[in-house]
Order: C-alpha cells, then structure tokens, then sequence
C-alpha cells in the first residue's frame, strides 16, 4: 500500500534553506549554468555548513526517533537539477538526516508540486516559489541567512516555533486597518469585534497541524513548543486569546509587546525558527534565531 503523506507533518525545504549554499549560488549567477555544475561536482564529498533551516529539520526528524510512528516526513523541493542534487543527497547522509524524498526541477518552479507532496510548511531562500506557494494557499516563508548559533537541541528540550500574529497566523484584515488608519482604529474595531474571530492566516493550518501532533502529549512533557509574539499591545488582545480559543489550538505562549523589539524576546524563547511578515521584525530576529518572513499575498 502507498504511503499516505497526508497522515503526518509534511515540511518541504529548498536545498539552499537547509544548507548553507550562498557561496555556490552567487557562483550561479555570476558564472552561469555549467561553472556551477563544475563546482558542485569538485566538491561533492565537502558537505556544505549547516543553513537557517537545519536545525529545525533536524530537530522535528528528531519526533520520529522518539516514537513507533512517524509523525514528520522532510521532503526536499530544489530548483536544481539531477546531476548538481548529488552532492546535497551525499550531505543528507552526511549529517544523518532520515530524509527520502526529493524532488529536483532544474530551474522550474516548485509551488506547483506542494500540493502533491501534501505539503504543510514550505521553507525556501527563493522568494518567487515563496510568493508562488503563498498565492496558491500553502504556508511558506522565505529565510534570511542563518543566525550565529545553530546547534541542534537536546531531545529532551522541546522544538520551539514562534509566530507573529495578523498576516501570519491571522489574515491581514486587521494590520490593513492598522496601516491605513492608524492604532487608534485598530484597536477601536479589534474591540468592537472582540467576540469574532479572526480569519485565518497563511500559517493556521500549519498551526494546526502542530497541534494534532500536541495533542498526543500532556502539557510539560509535549515535543513541540509554540509561541505568538506579536506587536499588539493588551488593549487589542481579546480578540486574538478567543480566536485561538475558538480555533481549538494550543499555543504553549503569548506575549503581547505593544511595539517593543520582538528579538530579545525571541532570543529568551530560543525559538528553533520565527515567522514574521515584516523585515522590520525579521531582520534584527535573524541575528539571533533562524527566521523567515511570510510575504504578503497576492490576490
């Protein structure tokens, strides 16, 4: 009988998320097809560092060791092709990484197959797949370079993911009033529908999904820790804590920071990976954690 994907957590990552390839892809674009090819082949038993994206893979495979069924399948979703996929298969193995599946499209776009590899995050450094997937209705981010400590946790520690709230894990239908018409609109109509709850996000299914796996689990001794970190402040708060209430999902930690610097709160919380959909946030975040910003949908 085949595999059914649609049973686990499904992360699809680009080769250049998981590893870090920055060096061999500015050789792409300055030296074109065939140099990169060459280089890819001359170094195919140098394993690549570790990039923004590893140790997040690394530690969610992690589930899998610790119980009879599998809860987690990586799958990787490159843009190379057959030839230049050997040396990140041989890397794969290098670094232990319990990863059987791969797609490689030489230069084709990969938003196209998320659907088919039942995807539920997908991870890339490209942000024209990442806009691509968004647009098609999938989770996915595009990552910044990976931040100065990307050790793998103990087994024992929980993994921990860190969202940002409105245009993340909530629609943009809240921030849009916040832009357009300032704090004190926003905070007037997150009052007056304090009892509605908010539409989903790009990244509520994958919450979900999260969850289901949560689930399984008391509340000390769960795998997976989650947190939202967001800028509003507890006077437009309601809203969200009977959203998440009504969404039936657990969110291990909310922190409500009214404008104040998300990174040192992240930095505390150690998350293994933080989404945000503004550089504002995700730039000085980069520097201590593994991020990724969540593009705005385009209708």
């Amino acid at each position: 009988m085949p595999y059914d994907l649609n049973n686990v957590l499904v992360v699809g990552i680009s080769s250049r998320a998981l590893f870090d390839l920055e060096v061999e892809n500015a050789l792409f674009e300055r030296d074109g097809i065939d140099d990169y090819i060459n280089y890819q082949l001359e170094n195919i038993d140098m394993p690549p560092k570790q990039g923004t994206g590893f140790r997040l893979i690394q530690n969610l495979l992690s589930l899998n060791e610790e119980n009879h069924n599998r809860s987690v399948e990586v799958i990787i979703l490159s843009r190379n092709n057959a030839i230049t996929s050997l040396r990140i298969t041989k890397a794969i193995e290098h670094y232990g990484l319990d990863i059987v599946r791969s797609a490689w499209t030489g230069g084709a776009s990969l938003a196209n197959y998320l659907g088919a590899y039942k995807v539920d995050l997908f991870l890339s450094a490209y942000h024209e797949d990442v806009q691509s997937a968004l647009n098609a209705g999938f989770a996915a981010a595009r990552i910044y370079g990976p931040p100065v400590q990307t050790e793998k946790r103990e087994y024992q520690e929980a993994i921990r993911i860190a969202f940002d709230g409105d245009a993340v894990l909530f629609s943009a239908e809240s921030e849009q009033i916040y832009q357009k018409d300032g704090l004190d609109a926003f905070v007037a109509h997150e009052q007056k529908n304090a009892l509605r709850p908010l539409p989903d996000g790009p990244f509520a299914p994958l919450l979900r999904a999260i969850s289901k796996i949560q689930a399984g689990y008391g509340l000390k001794d769960s795998p997976i820790r989650t947190a939202l970190i967001t800028a509003r402040n507890s006077s437009a708060h309601e809203r969200v804590i009977r959203t998440l209430h009504a969404w039936n999902v657990r969110i291990d930690e909310v922190h409500f920071l009214g404008g104040v610097s998300k990174h040192e709160i992240l930095a505390a919380f150690g998350a293994d990976i933080f989404f945000d959909d503004q550089d504002a946030h995700c730039g000085p975040a980069s520097h201590v954690v593994p991020t990724a910003i969540v593009p705005t949908i385009l209708l």
